[in-house]
């Protein structure tokens, strides 16, 4: 068994990511821009926030933090989102989810110009997504398949099965799996047999958001496990979808919580939005 270092793959593309932000500064005078905002006080969507501009920076990006009050309103937040389409200095826009309740977060992600949704979650970019023509991907399911790269772990021809159909992660990661030739089965909670789907995989992506939902008899001895979720077990530790100490010992390869895929979302981000910066200045050497 191989533990998959997400931490160690996410160095490796932020490194290639700040290499190419230099060489864009020295040789065109552009600088990758990335706006991020977040509305209200939500502890985790402040950390993910804080991670983002701390990997911005890392990278020699200039990035813009717009800290709403939870009692905006859906105006403010749409002429927001308007004004930041417009300036030419920022390349990506991220609107931190989940939004407060008042908020209708559909119609704030269809307001981004789809050239600067690099979440890659407007209907635009995931119509390009399904057509295998896109600009950018959403970043957990594209972090998933640059650590099957980086590991040289083959997809095609492969059994693939995805637990969970969000729009966010499962829908996307099986697509970016069929697109390899992957063999790819997306399950859910209305799944018949759901353990004999499972133990079929040669890869299988747990992403249901269910602390240790998936055990060692749901995996087939050899299979490749990528661990989505990030939750908290009976004790407060973090964990993910995978019971992790009694599947690790059954796997040829597994992504660790934390540690695994959850580097991997932020490295992409800042893969999304220097290609957003390339496209946006006409870059293409």
């Amino acid at each position: 068994m191989q533990i998959i270092d997400g931490k160690k793959v996410s160095a490796n593309v932020k490194e290639s990511v700040r290499l190419e932000t230099d060489r864009l500064i020295a040789e065109h005078g552009v600088t990758p821009g990335l706006a991020v905002v977040i509305v209200g006080d939500d502890p985790a969507s402040r950390v993910y926030v804080n991670n983002k501009k701390k990997a911005c920076g890392l990278v020699g990006f200039k990035s813009e933090e717009y800290a709403l009050p939870a009692e905006t309103t859906q105006e403010e937040l749409l002429a927001l989102v308007d004004t930041l389409n417009k300036k030419p200095d920022i390349n990506g826009i991220l609107v931190q989810l989940p939004l407060p309740e008042h908020l209708d977060d559909k119609a704030v992600i269809e307001r981004i110009s789809p050239e600067k949704d690099v979440d890659a979650f407007h209907a635009v970019n995931v119509g390009k997504i399904m057509l295998g023509e896109y600009d950018f991907l959403p970043c957990t399911p594209a972090g998933v398949m640059e650590m099957l790269r980086q590991y040289e772990i083959p997809v095609e021809g492969r059994e693939c099965v995805v637990i969970g159909r969000s729009n966010i992660v499962g829908k996307p990661m099986g697509m970016l799996l069929l697109h390899e030739n992957g063999t790819v089965t997306i399950c859910h909670s209305r799944t018949k047999n759901l353990k004999e789907v499972c133990q079929r995989a040669d890869i299988l992506v747990a992403a249901v958001g269910k602390a240790k939902f998936v055990t060692a008899d749901m995996v087939k001895d050899g299979a490749v496990v990528i661990d989505v979720g990030m939750n908290r077990d009976e004790n407060g530790k973090l964990c993910g979808d995978v019971d992790f100490e009694n599947v690790k010992d059954k796997c040829s390869y597994i992504t660790p919580v934390p540690g695994g895929v959850g580097p991997m979302t932020i490295a992409t981000l800042m893969k999304n939005t220097l290609k957003a910066c390339r496209l946006q200045n006409g870059i293409d050497d």
